[in-house]
């Protein structure tokens, strides 16, 4: 089954969406592999001007399919190590896309789901969204989207969400710089118009390069980048396969508190 839908339009505008509403376009294993083959698909096309990345029904995404990750348990470590490169890997794709990158925010985003948003040049939120980097409330860490969500809001506001995992509303999240602009639900469509008509202005070439020249302005280096990286997939493979993590997940499935919590 599907779970990741893309479409191009005649001005070269490509509409991603995340197609798991009943489960509130939570990645599992599927979409983290199918939306990473239609992300390098489009950064490839000539014809693709700016990727809009979207989801379907009322939620943007909610992040790591829980029951998938509890299934991680079961994993060696290799296995889990791998796994979560893969989510690693899509984060890269997404971040170093040549093209312009828009989120269409229309609905709920949590923990992954956020990490999305900021990895894309642009996000618009529709008024009645609510964010939420809940990982330590499971016994995890949004380790995988760490530096998206540094890059995009600072190490000041994220010691905050990182450490509390408290949800926040639209207009909060435009104040710390995770959206830029928040509009009605009825006005979505309207604004991200708006802004491809902005970015469908500019030469493709320029907003390629203004792009790399982004990217290399980050205070790091290249090698620094990829041990970064490595510390991000083990931290949340070791988390995921560990005593905590495992009873976070099962007590949120189980609708109860977990051990630290009793």
């Amino acid at each position: 089954m599907t779970t990741v839908q893309s479409t191009v339009d005649s001005r070269g505008v490509a509409t991603v969406t995340l197609d798991r509403p009943a489960k509130h376009n939570a990645f599992d294993d599927a979409l983290i592999a199918e939306l990473t083959e239609s992300l390098l698909k489009l950064s490839r096309d000539p014809a693709v001007r700016v990727v809009v990345l979207t989801g379907a029904g009322a939620s943007f995404s909610a992040g790591g399919d829980l029951e998938w990750m509890r299934s991680m348990a079961k994993f060696t470590e290799e296995q889990n190590l791998e796994d979560a490169d893969r989510l690693a890997e899509l984060m890269n794709v997404l971040d170093s896309c040549p093209k312009p990158t828009v989120a269409r925010v229309n609905g709920q985003a949590y923990g992954g789901g956020v990490g999305l948003i900021a990895c894309c040049d642009i996000a618009i939120a529709v008024e009645g969204a609510r964010f939420a980097l809940t990982e330590v409330r499971l016994g995890l860490a949004p380790a995988v989207i760490a530096p998206y969500l540094i890059n995009a809001i600072g190490e000041r506001h994220a010691r905050r969400w990182f450490l509390t995992a408290e949800a926040f509303g639209a207009v909060r999240a435009r104040e710390v710089g995770l959206v830029h602009e928040v509009v009605p639900a009825a006005g979505l469509d309207a604004a991200i118009t708006a802004l491809l008509d902005a970015l469908l202005a500019g030469g493709p070439l320029a907003q390629a390069q203004a792009k790399q020249l982004l990217l290399k302005a980050r205070p790091r280096s290249a090698a620094a980048a990829r041990e970064l990286r490595k510390l991000t997939v083990r931290t949340i493979a070791q988390l995921r396969a560990g005593k905590e993590g495992q009873e976070g997940l099962a007590a949120f499935l189980e609708k109860r508190d977990p051990k630290w919590r009793s």
